[in-house]
C-alpha cells in the first residue's frame, strides 16, 4: 500500500513538471507489476483466510450440533436412569413383600402343623390307652403283635366253609405283613365271592383301614362309610364309625368329624368305641 502512494506521488510530480524519461517509466511499469503481484498474493491470502474462517465456522457449528445432541442423549439417559432405578425400587419393595407373604404363610403352615402334631399325639395318647384297656382290639390299623391268623378268623363264631376261612386268612396274612395294596385287592376278591358271608363286613372294614394306614383318608372315609351301609347291622359298624371320624381329623375336617364320633356316641353309647370317640371328640375342642 505504501509503494501504491509513491508510485501515484511520483506520477502526480511527472505530470506536474511534464518531464518522465523512458528510465522512469520503465520503472515505474516494474513498480506497477510488483504491486499487482502483491496485491494478488494478498487477495489470495484474504480469500484462503476467509476460507478457512468459514471453515471453521461449520466445524464450530458442527460441534454444537453435536454436543446438543450429546446433551439430549445424556438427558435421555439420564431420564431412563432414573425410570429403571425408580422401577428398581418399586420392584425391590413388591419382592420384600413376597418374601414378607411367603414367610408369613411358612409360619401359619408351621402353625398349622404345630397343632395337627399336637392333635395327633393327643390321638396317640388315646389309641395307647385304648390298647392298655383293650389289648385285644381290632381297631387299630394292623394287626396287634403276635396275632394269628388263626386267631383272628375266631373273631366271631362262623360255620363257614374251609374254603371261605382259607380266603379270609389269605387277605388277613397280606394285612398282617403291612402289604396293604395287595390285602386291599383281596379282599375286595373275597366281598366279591362271599358277599353272603359272615366275614363279609370285617373285609370291608380291613379295606378301610388298609386305606387309612396308607394315609388315604378320603378312600378310607369311603370305605368306612360303605360299612355301616352296607352292613348296617354288622358288628364293624361302631368301629367303621369311630376310624371314619379320625379320618375326617386327619384331614383336619374338624366338623365332619365331630358329627360321625358324636353319632357313634348317640347310637351305640356303652360300646368301647364309644369311650374313645369321647376322648377324641374332648381333643377336637382343644
Amino acid at each position: 500500500m505504501k509503494g501504491f502512494l509513491s508510485l501515484l506521488l511520483m506520477l502526480v510530480g511527472m505530470a506536474l513538471w511534464g518531464c518522465a524519461t523512458p528510465q522512469q517509466i520503465e520503472l515505474i511499469e516494474r513498480e506497477q507489476r510488483r504491486l499487482r503481484v502483491e496485491n494478488a498474493a494478498t487477495q489470495s491470502e484474504y480469500d484462503g483466510v476467509r476460507s478457512t474462517l468459514a471453515d471453521t465456522r461449520a466445524n464450530v457449528q458442527q460441534v454444537q450440533e453435536e454436543l446438543g445432541a450429546l446433551k439430549e442423549k445424556v438427558e435421555e439417559v439420564r431420564y431412563q436412569l432414573d425410570r429403571q432405578l425408580g422401577q428398581s425400587a418399586r420392584e425391590g419393595d413388591q419382592r420384600v413383600k413376597e418374601i414378607e407373604a411367603r414367610i408369613a404363610k411358612v409360619s401359619s403352615e408351621l402353625q398349622a402343623q404345630g397343632t395337627l402334631l399336637k392333635a395327633r399325639e393327643e390321638e396317640l395318647k388315646i389309641l395307647r390307652e385304648a390298647v392298655k384297656q383293650a389289648p385285644g382290639s381290632q381297631e387299630s390299623a394292623a394287626p396287634r403283635e403276635g396275632a394269628t391268623s388263626s386267631e383272628l378268623i375266631r373273631e366271631k363264631p362262623s360255620a363257614e366253609s374251609e374254603a371261605v376261612k382259607k380266603d379270609y386268612e389269605v387277605a388277613w396274612r397280606l394285612l398282617e405283613k403291612k402289604d396293604y395294596r395287595v390285602a386291599i385287592a383281596r379282599f375286595k376278591d373275597f366281598i366279591r365271592k362271599h358277599s353272603q358271608s359272615e366275614y363279609a363286613d370285617n373285609a370291608q372294614y380291613w379295606i378301610g383301614e388298609s386305606h387309612y394306614a396308607l394315609r388315604e383318608f378320603d378312600q378310607a372315609i369311603l370305605e368306612f362309610d360303605a360299612v355301616r351301609r352296607k352292613y348296617p347291622k354288622g358288628d364293624k359298624v361302631p368301629a367303621a364309625l369311630l376310624k371314619q371320624g379320625f379320618a375326617f381329623a386327619e384331614l383336619g375336617d374338624k366338623v365332619d368329624a365331630r358329627l360321625i364320633l358324636q353319632e357313634l356316641v348317640d347310637r351305640y353309647p356303652q360300646s368301647e368305641e364309644a369311650a374313645k370317640a369321647k376322648q377324641k371328640l374332648k381333643a377336637l375342642e382343644s
